[in-house]
C-alpha cells in the first residue's frame, strides 16, 4: 500500500478540511483521531474513495507514514499539544516532523521546538487562518520553527494555501521557532481591531443616524468597492442584508455579548512586555470585555439615562466621513500591529519579511483585503520602515482623512456614542505626531516621588539628572527600568 506523504492528528472541522484541502491537491494523508470512532466515520463517509488512510493508533500512523515522516497536530493549543507530542516521540525518529497547526500561543511554541530539536527531530508551528472555508479551500499560513524543515513541508503548505492575483502563495517561511505562532498571533489581534472598528462604525449608523440593517446593508455593499475591500466588510455586507425565514433581519436579534477565545489579549499583553503601544487592539480586546458585563450595562443605563440627540446634518454626506474614519482608523491598527512584530522580531532574533507577511494575509484569512497589497508596497519601497504612517503612500491618505476622523469621533463623543477603537486610533496619530509631550512633567513627577532621575533637552540622550526638589531628600537616586 502507497506510504502516506503527511499525517494529521485531531478531526475537528479544520482538521478534516485541511485533510480534504491537501487529498485533493493530489497528497496521501494518514488521519487519526484520539476518539477511534471519528476515524472511522471520517474515512468511510466524506473520506470514501479518496486517498486517504484510517489509522487507529499512533504506532499505525507512524507505520504509515513516508520519511521523514510529516504528522500535523490540530488539537486544542495548550497542555493537549505537549501530551501529544510526548506521545507520538517514541514512535518517531530522527529527522521526523512535528506540526502544530493550532492557536498555540507562541512562548510555547518557541519552548516546544526546542525540545523536539534535542530528540533529534523537526518541529513546525504554522498559524492557519481562514476558519472552515478557508482550511478546504486554501488557508494563509505562517510557519515558523525549524528551519530545516521548510523544504519538506513547503511543497504541501504552498499547494493548499491560497493564491493572490498573480497566484503567489499565501505562504511563505517566517522564522525560526515561534516567530510563525507571533505573527499569526498579531493577525488575530488585528482582526479583533478591524471587528471592532466595524461594529463602531454599525453602532454610529444605527444609534446616531437611525439606519436601519437594510440601509446600512447597502452602504457596506458600497464601501466593498472602496479602499476598504475586505473579507470583513464583506460579511457585515451579508450579515446585515440576511433575514429569517419570518423576514426579521437575523442581527437585530443577537445578544450584544462577544465572545474571544484569548488571541486578542495575548497580542495586547505582548505589546506590553514590547513597551509597544498597541492602543486599538488593546480597546477592541476591552471593548468585548465590556460587552460581556450585560446585566451591569443594563442597570447602568437605567442610573445614567441618554438619549442621542436627532442628526440633523447630511446623512450622506456623513456616512462617507464614516468611511474615511474607518479606513484611517484600520491604518492605524496595522501600523501598530506591524511596529509590534519589527520590535519582538528584535527580541528574539526573528528576520520577519514584513513585504511578505502582507502579501500572505493577502487571500485566505480573516483579515484578507485589497489594502494589504499597498502594505507590501511600502516594505518592499523600504523594508526598514519605521512605521507604516511614515510612507508616502500612508502618509498622503492619513493626511486626506484626517479631516472626516475628527469630525466623526467629535460626534459621537457628542452624541454619547461609545467608540472606543475609533478614538484611541485618533489619540495614537496625535501623540505619534506630536514632537513634544507632557511626559517632561510626568518624568519630574517620578524624580520628585521616587528620585527616578530625567534627561535633559540641554544635554545629549544617556546622561540622567535629579533634583532634590523639597530641600530635604538628599541627592541619591534610584535605579531606572523601561517596560
Amino acid at each position: 500500500m502507497k506510504k502516506a506523504d503527511i499525517a494529521l492528528v485531531g478531526l475537528a472541522v479544520m482538521g478534516e478540511n485541511l485533510v480534504m484541502n491537501m487529498e485533493s491537491k493530489g497528497f496521501t494523508v494518514a488521519v487519526y483521531n484520539r476518539t477511534t470512532e471519528k476515524v472511522r466515520n471520517f474515512v468511510e463517509g466524506r473520506a470514501a474513495g479518496k486517498n486517504i488512510i484510517g489509522t487507529y493508533s499512533l504506532q499505525e500512523l507512524a507505520d504509515s507514514l513516508e520519511k521523514p515522516r510529516k504528522i500535523m497536530m490540530m488539537v486544542k493549543a495548550g497542555q493537549a499539544v505537549d501530551d501529544l507530542i510526548d506521545n507520538l516521540l517514541p514512535y518517531l525518529e530522527e529527522g521526523d516532523i512535528l506540526i502544530d497547526g493550532g492557536n498555540s500561543h507562541f512562548p510555547d511554541t518557541i519552548r516546544r521546538t526546542e525540545y523536539v530539536e534535542s530528540k533529534g527531530l523537526l518541529y513546525v508551528g504554522t498559524g492557519v487562518s481562514g476558519g472552515e472555508e478557508g482550511a478546504l479551500n486554501g488557508p494563509s499560513m505562517m510557519p515558523g520553527g525549524s528551519p530545516a524543515a521548510w523544504e519538506y513541508v513547503k511543497p504541501i503548505f504552498q499547494a493548499i494555501c491560497a493564491k493572490v492575483e498573480d497566484g503567489s502563495p499565501c505562504c511563505e517561511w517566517v522564522g525560526e521557532n515561534g516567530a510563525g505562532h507571533f505573527v499569526k498571533m498579531v493577525h488575530n489581534g488585528i482582526e479583533y481591531g478591524d471587528m471592532q472598528l466595524i461594529c463602531e462604525a454599525y453602532q454610529l449608523m444605527r444609534d446616531g443616524l437611525g439606519m436601519t440593517a437594510e440601509e446600512m446593508h447597502e452602504v457596506f455593499a458600497a464601501w466593498n468597492e472602496t479602499e476598504l475591500d475586505s473579507y470583513l466588510i464583506e460579511i457585515t455586507r451579508d450579515i446585515l442584508g440576511y433575514k429569517d425565514e419570518n423576514g426579521e433581519t437575523t442581527v437585530n436579534y443577537i445578544l450584544d455579548t462577544a465572545g474571544q477565545k484569548g488571541t486578542g489579549k495575548w497580542t495586547a499583553v505582548s505589546a506590553l512586555d514590547e513597551g509597544v503601544p498597541l492602543t486599538l487592539i488593546g480597546e477592541a480586546v476591552f471593548a468585548r470585555c465590556l460587552s460581556a458585563m450585560k446585566s451591569e450595562r443594563v442597570e447602568a443605563e437605567k442610573v445614567f439615562p441618554k438619549t442621542i440627540p436627532a442628526f440633523e446634518g447630511d446623512k450622506a454626506e456623513f456616512i462617507e466621513c464614516i468611511r474615511k474614519a474607518l479606513y484611517a482608523s484600520k491604518i492605524i491598527s496595522y501600523a501598530q500591529g506591524f511596529t509590534l512584530m519589527a520590535t519582538a522580531a528584535k527580541t528574539y532574533n526573528w528576520n520577519l519579511n514584513y513585504g511578505g507577511i502582507a502579501l500572505m494575509w493577502r487571500g485566505g484569512c480573516i483579515i484578507r483585503s485589497v489594502f494589504l497589497g499597498k502594505i507590501k508596497e511600502a516594505y518592499e519601497k523600504n523594508p526598514a520602515l519605521q512605521n507604516l504612517l511614515l510612507d508616502d503612500y500612508f502618509s498622503s491618505a492619513i493626511k486626506e482623512l484626517v479631516p472626516a476622523w475628527r469630525e466623526v469621533v467629535a460626534y459621537a463623543v457628542k452624541a454619547g456614542v461609545p467608540m472606543p477603537a475609533f478614538s484611541s486610533a485618533l489619540n495614537y496619530f496625535d501623540g505619534y505626531t506630536t514632537a513634544s509631550l507632557p511626559a517632561n512633567l510626568l518624568q519630574a513627577q517620578r524624580d520628585y516621588f521616587g528620585a527616578h532621575t530625567y534627561e535633559r533637552i540641554d544635554y545629549p540622550r544617556g546622561q540622567v539628572f535629579h533634583t532634590n526638589w523639597t530641600g530635604h531628600g538628599g541627592s541619591t537616586s534610584a535605579g531606572t527600568y523601561n517596560a
